[in-house]
């Protein structure tokens, strides 16, 4: 077992965009460590060093003769061990990312990782005695004790390993290892925020350049798209290098433990079985052109163009105005639609505004993109955002608050149990997204503007859903290909290429260049298979969303409850008291109807 904290994933379709926006926040991350000299961080270094020693001297070899109120002592002793490691990543982690091209704090983040991976190698035997425990011993274990059968589903988790599992010295060198993969997610990230663009006369950082694609002006959104596969094109050769090494190094881990397909290990660590997210899948291709496809050809004709190109796709309604949201104002958005909802929620939330809990500012060297960290659960979460007063970035913000106020919540079940697996863990911020929507919905003035924020909340779900899927089904094919052997750019451009035209439909042409678009998306490098938990997100939340409108009374409860459960319980039993299954295969079409529903009333409105 690797202890280090969680990486913060990077979200999608995080935007930027404009100027003048007040004051923005920044993280104080004092509540971490003061400075990262500071003697508290080297009392927490050396004392881990002596904790997991100790835990490895103390239980290794005798797992199987512990008493239920034995092994509950042990569970406490390692969640304390992974509290105090997570504390460690989380500030060295969190400190690189507000300023990645950084020497100093690259090295710092590096040799943190070094230590802790060094420190916690004597830990490995943990998964790996545990999974050699009888299924009756197993099970007496649990029976035993009732505070421990709270943690059962975390061990169950542990054990759908057991058939992937090597030899301990083998664990144990993939364990030191695993320091190597994570000098390559470096790679990449300094790779992308050390980028340059020039658009227009002005030099800028990827963020801002990608905003520059939902721009008005046409010419604008055409000369930021032109400048990326510029600048793509003359990185290329490193991100291949990245992408090749990164699924060569998962095929060997894979085929040694004998993982049957690439995304089994994403299955086994999100807790939902292939067959759901294969029915995900084949029924989100199967709408493509009942959502993207019918979508895009409405917006070609409201732009007024024969076809569309790559930088029309994110580009605003010619009656869209062009107004910047000022950061009190989105604040004041979110915040008074979660306080409507629950006021609870609004509570859960105002702290990451009064206490430096988010970093909101676009600086140079600051990684792009958006994401909730939950740190550890004795602290609290972090938000990163790129805030640059676009619409989509008051989305954004509502976005990352959902996964703040789900960690906040989920923090009590402990280190073992908070963290959710990744196809619930977007529930949360896609349902902020939609009460922060359906908010500014009841606010529209005209017919105008509830015409854009529809199309807006669309295009959200398409590139949730739609254009997910299809960055799930480029993961597929780029790592089936590298099983045959290495990739030029041109191999892993053709197989980006041939998942655009089928999700975004004929209203479409693809500007040469458009092909190393691949280059720039973290999730494929930092978790690979991520991407298809935004679709099940949306899909679940779709549903989740249409319980409450049917059956408003009591929703709250069972909404908060849900979100306390943290990782302590399988989707199926959470979603239970809602009434929902997303075994049942035609769950999906559920959550697919609600966009498609939405584009009715788009095209209700042209008639």
């Amino acid at each position: 077992m690797r202890i280090t904290a969680t990486t913060p994933l990077f979200d999608a379709n995080a935007s930027a965009g404009g100027k003048n926006l007040g004051a923005l926040p920044e993280w104080d991350l004092t509540d971490l460590y003061p400075a990262p000299d500071a003697p508290e961080l080297k009392r927490d270094l050396d004392w881990l060093e002596e904790a997991c020693r100790s835990f490895a001297a103390d239980y290794e070899g005798k797992l199987a003769g512990l008493s239920p109120d034995e092994f509950l002592t042990l569970v406490h002793r390692h969640e304390r061990i992974e509290a105090v490691a997570g504390r460690i990543m989380s500030f060295a982690g969190l400190r690189y990312y507000q300023l990645t091209t950084d020497s100093e704090r690259t090295k710092f983040l590096s040799d943190c990782q070094e230590k802790i991976t060094n420190f916690t190698t004597p830990l490995v035997f943990f998964s790996l005695e545990m999974n050699r425990v009888e299924d009756d011993a197993y099970a007496a274990l649990f029976a035993g004790n009732a505070e421990l059968a709270r943690y059962r589903r975390a061990f169950d988790r542990m054990r759908a390993m057991k058939p992937y599992q090597l030899s301990d010295e083998l664990e144990k060198f993939l364990h030191d290892l695993g320091v190597v993969g994570d000098a390559w997610e470096r790679l990449f990230d300094e790779t992308i925020a050390g980028l340059t663009f020039e658009v227009d006369g002005e030099e800028m950082n990827i963020e801002g350049t990608l905003n520059l694609l939902t721009e008005q002006k046409r010419e604008t959104r055409e000369a930021a798209a032109r400048e990326l596969a510029r600048v793509f094109a003359d990185n290329i050769r490193t991100f291949a290098r990245v992408h090749n090494t990164q699924t060569k190094e998962k095929e060997i881990l894979d085929r040694w433990r004998g993982m049957p397909t690439a995304q089994t290990g994403r299955h086994l660590s999100n807790d939902v079985e292939p067959e759901v997210v294969e029915a995900l899948r084949n029924a989100v291709v199967a709408a493509y052109p009942r959502l993207s496809h019918r979508y895009y050809e409405l917006k070609r004709k409201w732009l007024g163009l024969d076809v569309m190109q790559v930088w029309d796709r994110n580009a605003p309604l010619p009656m869209e105005s062009d107004r910047i949201v000022k950061w009190d104002e989105a604040r004041d958005m979110v915040m008074s639609a979660y306080s409507a909802f629950d006021p609870r929620m609004g509570d859960l939330a105002q702290p990451f505004f009064d206490k430096g809990w988010i970093d909101a500012a676009v600086k140079p060297g600051k990684a792009p993109g958006a994401f909730a960290h939950p740190t550890v659960t004795e602290v609290h979460p972090y938000v990163m955002l790129n805030y640059l007063g676009k619409p989509r970035d008051v989305m954004t913000l509502a976005h990352e608050l959902g996964h703040g106020v789900h960690q906040v919540l989920a923090a009590g079940q402990g280190e073992m149990l908070s963290s959710t697996p990744l196809t619930l863990a977007e529930t949360a911020s896609v349902f902020g997204e939609m009460l922060t929507f359906q908010k500014m919905l009841e606010g529209a003035k005209d017919a105008h503007e509830r015409k854009v924020l529809l199309a807006g909340k669309v295009e959200d779900m398409i590139n949730t859903v739609v254009r997910q899927i299809a960055f799930y089904d480029f993961e597929c094919k780029l790592h089936a290909a590298r099983r045959g052997g290495e990739l030029t750019p041109d191999d892993i451009n053709a197989l980006w290429m041939s998942v655009q035209a089928e999700s975004l439909g004929p209203a479409f042409e693809f500007m040469e260049g458009y092909e190393t678009f691949w280059a720039y998306i973290p999730h494929f490098v930092h978790s690979p298979f991520y991407v298809y938990a935004y679709a099940f997100g949306d899909g679940l939340v779709n549903a989740l969303y249409a319980a409450y409108q049917e059956a408003p009374e009591g929703f709250q409860d069972k909404y908060f409850e849900m979100l306390k459960a943290g990782g302590s319980k399988h989707h199926k039993d959470l979603l239970a008291p809602f009434g929902l299954d997303a075994t049942d295969p035609t769950f999906w079409d559920k959550g697919l109807s609600m966009i498609e529903g939405f584009i009715d009333q788009l095209e209700a409105m042209e008639a």
